[in-house]
């Protein structure tokens, strides 16, 4: 077993842990390693902060995108304690690291409860059957902050 990588995930199975007992939110943990350093690190928030999005993996990357003043993590590691849910997976994809480990998978996570299957079905299905009706509406007005956008010099592409 490579030494530094279970140093990595011991950290991020600690941040769970410890978010857990200190009444944060659910059992998960998350760091960032960039260069052999953790650069990021993150425990579930949702109930304390009561924001949905703060996931473990959300937080470390927002934080060490913080601490390294970029808005991707290339060239870094990401430790989670469990499988991403689809919505950690969106980000981590946006915050472009080179590699994941994860601790427990999504059916363990599902035997306590925290089961992302539905989310994958709804995604699968057609905006019109799913659970939460998706509704397009104004388009054409909408359609103007893209027309902004590609009309911008100076963006900066991502």
């Amino acid at each position: 077993m490579n030494e530094a990588k279970k140093e990595f995930m011991d950290a991020a199975i600690q941040m769970a842990i410890e978010g857990v007992r200190s009444g944060q939110g659910g059992p998960f943990g998350a760091v960032v390693v960039k260069d052999g350093v953790i650069v990021g690190r993150g425990n579930n928030r949702v109930t304390s902060t009561n924001d949905p999005t703060a996931h473990a993996e959300v937080v470390a990357i927002r934080d060490a995108c913080n601490n390294l003043g970029t808005f991707q993590l290339e060239g870094c590691e990401i430790y989670t304690s469990c499988e991403p849910c689809p919505m950690c997976l969106g980000a981590i994809y946006w915050a472009r690291p080179s590699k994941l480990y994860y601790g427990c998978n999504k059916h363990d996570a599902a035997e306590i409860n925290f089961d992302d299957d539905f989310i994958y079905k709804e995604i699968a299905i057609d905006n019109e059957k799913r659970k939460i009706p998706f509704i397009p509406y104004m388009r054409d007005e909408a359609l103007a902050s893209f027309k902004a956008w590609t009309d911008k010099d100076d963006r900066i592409a991502y």
